[in-house]
């Protein structure tokens, strides 16, 4: 069924005139009668009781109408809401991001956005690693913040920043007075680490492998925020990024090298981006190269 055909109907069942539809339609009387007599035989029942020149929606067709006035409102405020989500300065935002940048980075980049953008929405997701890539690809989302990955077709990563990690005990812990620490010093303590699958997770696990080091690990989360709560409490040290120094957590820089990871935005390469998404990934890529 064609939606010309519903639109055509829709139509001649307001003026019930065969010839002032067609003229409000701008098609031919003979064109417009053909569409009602198509609609007619692919529904079984005549719409339209003729009576010489007059014509007048009957029961079938008034029946029909309720539900023809439906769908087109259903179309057209589908219409509408798409305008809305691609017009530039009132669209959405789908933005994935690791649970780590979600106490200070992300809230940062949208603050500064909204100064300039602050009809545009978000929806935000925080997951691992993997769990963002497949929600990418997907289409669930528009683009990523993650940790450094390899090279994932259709997947387009663009480093932006690197965060140095540190060492993060206890406030009262007995290598908290050190500004650093050689890894080994603390090897053998319990370790509070991110649960497999995170990103940070596998870069820490590097760290300790490239060190010769095997950790004891005895505690894992799944949100930093709880890693640093048992650090707090004293159950033991991890290695994270920066986050800020506290009256209960000291961070110490590890001086067996330069630790880091490095956090890039991924989008699907060659796939549509609302006006909205692409002014967001362009701020985002200019926000950082100024830093």
């Amino acid at each position: 069924m064609e939606w010309q055909r519903l639109e055509y109907f829709q139509t001649l069942a307001r003026i019930q005139h065969m010839t002032k539809a067609a003229e409000i339609l701008a098609i031919s009387q003979p064109a417009l009668s053909r569409s009602i007599s198509s609609l007619e035989q692919e529904i079984g029942v005549p719409l339209f009781d003729r009576q010489g020149r007059s014509i007048i929606l009957n029961k079938y067709g008034q029946l029909f109408l309720i539900r023809v006035n439906s769908i087109l409102k259903e179309m057209e405020d589908g219409l509408e809401e798409i305008q809305h989500i691609i017009n530039p300065e009132h669209g959405e935002v789908s933005l994935g991001f690791l649970h780590t940048l979600g106490t200070s980075t992300v809230p940062n980049i949208i603050r500064a956005f909204h100064k300039d953008h602050p009809q545009i929405t978000f929806q935000f997701q925080q997951n691992h690693t993997h769990t963002q890539l497949k929600e990418l690809k997907l289409g669930n989302l528009d683009l990523c913040l993650l940790a450094s990955m390899e090279n994932d077709n259709p997947i387009e990563w663009t480093e932006l920043w690197r965060d140095e990690l540190f060492v993060m005990v206890q406030a009262n812990h007995p290598l908290a007075t050190r500004k650093s620490i050689l890894l080994k010093e603390i090897a053998k303590e319990s370790f509070i680490g991110m649960k497999k699958g995170y990103a940070l997770r596998k870069t820490t696990d590097e760290i300790f492998e490239n060190g010769g080091l095997k950790p004891n690990i005895s505690f894992e989360g799944d949100e930093v925020a709880t890693v640093a709560g048992f650090i707090a409490a004293g159950l033991g040290y991890s290695i994270l990024p920066d986050g800020g120094e506290t009256d209960r957590m000291t961070k110490l820089r590890i001086e067996d090298a330069l630790y880091e990871r490095v956090i890039g935005m991924a989008v699907v390469k060659d796939r549509y981006l609302s006006p909205a998404a692409k002014l967001f990934h362009q701020f985002v890529l200019d926000y950082f190269l100024e830093k």
